[in-house]
C-alpha cells in the first residue's frame, strides 16, 4: 500500500553537517525517545535554519532552542546543543521570534560552534518531533552529509480519516486522539497557557504546581472546570492545579507532553519577566521566591519524611509494650530506619534544593554531607567544650577550647577564623542551611565552568565549589540563617508556652488558611526543627487536628447530601483529609459550597484548644488519624496520646454537627461553582 503524499512531511537539515539517528545523540532523554521521535546533526558550520514550513511557538530565551508546528499539526522542537541552557545564551543569535512564518530551509540565527565547544558541551543539533504518539506513523531518517536546508529525513502522519478516529471524536469531542489521563494534561497545558508558556512543572500530595513564563496566559475558568481538576490556586510564584489522589499521573502525562528540562527543574525563565520596581514588591517578590524555593525542596521527601515519622512513632510503640527492647540489636536497626532520614536531611535536602535551584544536585548533596559530618557534630557538642579562660585539666573525656568574643561564643575556627557552631550540630537537622548552600552552588557554578579549562574541569569544579561554598556556609551564612531561624522557632515555643491553649485556639482556627495558599509549607521547617531539638513538635500538634476537622465538614456533607456526583467526591476527600491530606475536602467541597470552611474551621480550632489544654506534644511527623503513632513519647505514653484522641475527636464532631445543622444544605449546590467539560477551549455541560 503506497503512502499518500499528503501524509508526508519532509525534514530538512537545520544545519550543515552529518545527520545521526535519535539513538545516537549525545543526551539520554532525547536519545531515549521520551520526548518523541527525531533525528541529530552533528554540525560542521554554525548557520541555523527551518527544518520545515511552519509558524514558530518558542525562542527560548537563551537561544538554544526553537519550536514550531506545521500546518498538519506536527510539532518539531529544535534542540541546539546538549545541556547548552547553561551557556545563558551567548553562542546563539536568533532572528525569528514567536508567532512568525518560516519555510523549510529560511534562516533562523547562528549558533557558534567554537563558543560552545570551549564550554566542554556537545554541538549536537536535534530535532523532534514532540507529538509523535498522536501524530507520527512513521519516520525515516537520510544517514550522511547534508548541507544545511538539504533533505534529512521523511515523516508520515498517521491517518486520522479511518471510521474509528472519527468515531473517536464524535464520542469523546478530541481531534489529538489522548484519552484518560493524557487528555487531563492536554487540557491543562492548553488552559495555563500553553507548553511554550510553562517554564518547569513540579507536584506534591494533591497538587500540580506550574512555574509559567506569564501568568497573565493562564485561564482559571477553563482550568479549574476540567474533567479530573479539583481547583485552581496560586501562590509562591507558583500556578497550582489541585487534582487530588491523581496528581502523579496527571503529572506524569503533563511532563510527557512537555519539552525536556519541564519536569522538577525551574530555571530563571520561571521568574516573573517583570522584576519589582517598589520596596513592598521586593518584599513580596522575595517572599514568593523563598515559598517556591521551599516547596520545591520539601515536595519530593514530604512523604519519606511522614513515613520515618510513623515508624518512630510505632517503635515507640513496640519498647512501650515491651516487644522491643530499647538495648537490643532490633531496636537499634529499627531506630536506624526511623532516623535515617532525619539524621541525613542535608544531604537530602541539598538534593532536591540544587535540583530547583539549578546547581549541581550531587556536590550540594556533598556539601549536605559535611553539614551532617560526625566530626562537626563533636565540635559543637557542649559536652565536649570549654572556654579559653576555664581549666581543662581534669577533663577525661575529649575537649575542645572555645573562644568568646563578645556575646557569641565561638566553639570551633577556621584558619584562624572563629566559628559559631550550632550546638548539638543543629545543621544536621535544619533545611535552610543547605538551601542557602544550593543557591550559592548556582551562583559559582557557572563562573567556575567558564574559567577552568575543559581538560580538568571535571576534577577542579567540583574541588572549588566545595571547598568555597562549604567555607562560605560554615563561615558566614550558616550561623546568620541559623540565628534567624532560631529566633523565629524560639518566638513560635514562647507563644505556646506563653498560653498553649490560646495558641492551639487560634492556630487551630487559622492554619488551613495557609494551606489555601499552599503557604503552609512554610511552616514545615518550624515543625522539622522542633521535632529536631526537643525532639517534639507541639506546633504540629495543632495542625493534626484542623486536618481532621476539615474530614469532619467533608463527612457532614456526604452523609446529608442527596446529590450522587457530591457523595461520590466527598466520601474521598474525607478519608483524605483523616490521612493528613486536605486538599481534595477543601478544595472540592469546603470552599466550593457556602459555609463549609467556615464551620471545618470551628472544628479546627476546638481541636486546638483541647489539645493545647492536654499539653499535647508529637514526636513524628503524620498528623490526623493515620498518624497516631507519631503521638507515642518515647518514654512511655503519656497525656500527649490520649489528649491526641480527645482533640481528634472533638474537632472531628465539633466540624461535622456544625457543618451538618449550619454549614450546608442542598440549596448550596446552587450557588456552588458549576463543574463544566472543558476540551481544548470547548465547553460543555457535564
Amino acid at each position: 500500500m503506497t503512502t499518500a503524499p499528503e501524509r508526508q512531511v519532509r525534514l530538512a537539515a537545520p544545519v550543515s553537517g552529518t545527520t545521526i539517528p535519535l539513538a545516537d545523540v549525545p543526551d539520554p532523554v532525547f536519545s531515549s525517545g521520551a520526548v518523541g521521535d527525531g533525528f541529530g546533526v552533528e554540525p560542521d558550520a554554525g548557520q541555523v535554519v527551518a527544518p520545515v514550513d511552519g509558524t514558530v511557538t518558542l525562542v527560548a530565551a537563551t537561544g538554544h532552542a526553537i519550536g514550531l508546528k506545521t500546518d498538519s499539526g506536527l510539532e518539531v522542537l529544535l534542540h541546539l546543543g546538549v545541556d547548552t541552557v547553561e551557556l545563558k545564551g551567548a553562542p546563539f543569535k536568533m532572528t525569528v521570534s514567536a508567532g512568525d512564518r518560516v519555510r523549510s530551509g529560511q534562516p533562523l540565527g547562528t549558533m557558534d560552534l567554537k563558543a560552545v565547544t570551549a564550554a566542554g558541551k556537545a554541538t549536537t543539533a536535534i530535532v523532534v518531533l514532540t507529538n509523535s504518539t498522536t501524530h507520527l506513523a512513521g519516520l525515516e531518517v537520510t544517514p550522511g552529509h547534508v548541507a544545511a536546508g538539504g533533505p534529512a529525513a521523511t515523516a508520515t502522519l498517521k491517518d486520522t480519516s479511518t471510521e474509528p478516529a472519527a468515531e473517536a471524536v464524535a464520542t469523546t469531542g478530541r481531534t489529538d486522539g489522548r484519552t484518560g489521563f493524557d487528555a487531563t494534561a492536554a487540557d491543562i497545558i492548553a488552559g495555563v497557557g500553553g507548553a511554550d508558556n510553562v517554564a518547569s512543572v513540579i507536584h506534591c500530595i494533591t497538587r500540580v504546581r506550574f512555574y509559567l513564563k506569564d501568568a497573565s496566559l493562564a485561564n482559571d475558568d477553563v482550568v479549574s472546570n476540567l474533567d479530573g481538576v479539583i481547583d485552581v490556586a496560586k501562590a509562591g510564584g507558583q500556578y497550582q492545579v489541585v487534582i487530588g489522589a491523581d496528581v502523579v499521573d496527571v503529572y506524569d502525562a503533563i511532563v510527557s507532553q512537555l519539552p525536556a528540562g519541564a519536569a522538577g527543574d525551574a530555571d530563571e525563565a520561571a521568574e516573573p519577566v517583570e522584576r519589582p520596581t517598589t520596596p513592598l514588591g521586593w518584599v513580596k517578590y522575595g517572599f514568593s521566591s523563598l515559598i517556591g524555593v521551599i516547596t520545591g525542596s520539601m515536595i519530593p521527601v514530604i512523604g519519606v519524611l511522614a513515613a520515618s515519622g510513623i515508624l518512630k512513632g510505632i517503635l515507640a510503640l513496640l519498647t512501650q509494650f515491651k516487644v522491643v527492647e530499647s538495648a537490643s540489636d532490633t531496636y537499634q536497626i529499627i531506630s536506624a530506619m526511623a532516623d535515617s532520614m532525619f539524621y541525613f536531611l542535608p544531604i537530602i535536602i541539598g538534593f532536591t534544593a540544587a535540583k530547583r535551584l539549578g546547581s549541581d544536585p550531587i556536590i550540594v548533596a556533598i556539601i549536605g554531607g559535611v553539614l551532617a559530618y560526625p566530626s562537626l557534630a563533636h565540635m559543637s557538642n557542649p559536652d565536649y567544650i570549654v572556654k579559653s579562660s576555664e581549666d581543662p585539666a581534669g577533663f577525661t573525656a575529649p575537649y575542645h577550647i572555645v573562644r568568646q568574643i563578645g556575646n557569641t561564643i565561638f566553639n570551633t575556627d577556621f584558619f584562624g577564623i572563629p566559628v559559631s557552631l550550632p550546638q548539638t550540630n543543629a545543621y544536621a537537622y535544619s533545611i535552610f542551611p543547605i538551601i542557602v548552600a544550593a543557591w550559592l552552588a548556582a551562583k559559582i557554578e557557572p563562573w567556575l565552568k567558564m574559567w577552568i579549562p575543559a581538560v580538568i574541569r571535571s576534577i577542579f569544579a567540583p574541588l572549588l565549589e566545595i571547598f568555597i561554598v562549604s567555607t562560605l556556609v560554615l563561615v558566614v551564612f550558616g550561623p546568620i540563617v541559623m540565628a534567624i531561624s532560631g529566633a523565629i522557632a524560639t518566638g513560635v515555643t514562647a507563644v505556646l508556652k506563653l498560653s498553649y491553649p490560646v495558641a492551639g485556639l487560634i492556630i487551630g482556627g487559622f492554619y488551613q488558611c495557609l494551606v489555601i495558599f499552599g503557604l503552609h509549607w512554610a511552616v514545615i521547617p518550624i515543625i522539622s526543627q522542633q521535632i529536631a531539638d526537643p525532639g517534639y513538635s507541639p506546633l504540629n500538634a495543632i495542625v493534626s487536628a484542623t486536618m481532621i476537622a476539615q474530614g469532619g465538614g467533608a463527612l457532614a456533607v456526604w452523609i446529608k447530601t442527596r446529590n450522587r456526583r457530591i457523595k461520590r467526591m466527598a466520601g474521598p476527600a474525607t478519608i483524605s483529609a483523616m490521612c493528613g491530606v486536605t486538599e481534595p475536602a477543601m478544595y472540592g467541597l469546603n470552599l466550593k459550597y457556602g459555609r463549609i470552611f467556615l464551620t471545618a474551621s470551628i472544628g479546627g480550632a476546638v481541636g486546638g484548644l483541647i489539645t493545647g489544654l492536654f499539653n499535647v506534644n508529637m514526636w513524628g511527623f503524620t498528623g490526623a488519624f493515620v498518624g497516631f503513632p507519631s503521638f507515642v513519647n518515647p518514654k512511655g505514653i503519656d497525656s500527649s496520646f490520649t489528649g491526641f484522641w480527645i482533640a481528634s475527636f472533638a474537632a472531628l464532631v465539633v466540624a461535622f454537627l456544625c457543618t451538618y445543622f449550619f454549614g450546608f444544605s442542598e440549596s448550596d449546590l446552587e450557588g456552588g461553582k458549576e463543574v463544566k467539560k472543558v476540551r481544548l477551549g470547548k465547553r460543555e455541560p457535564n
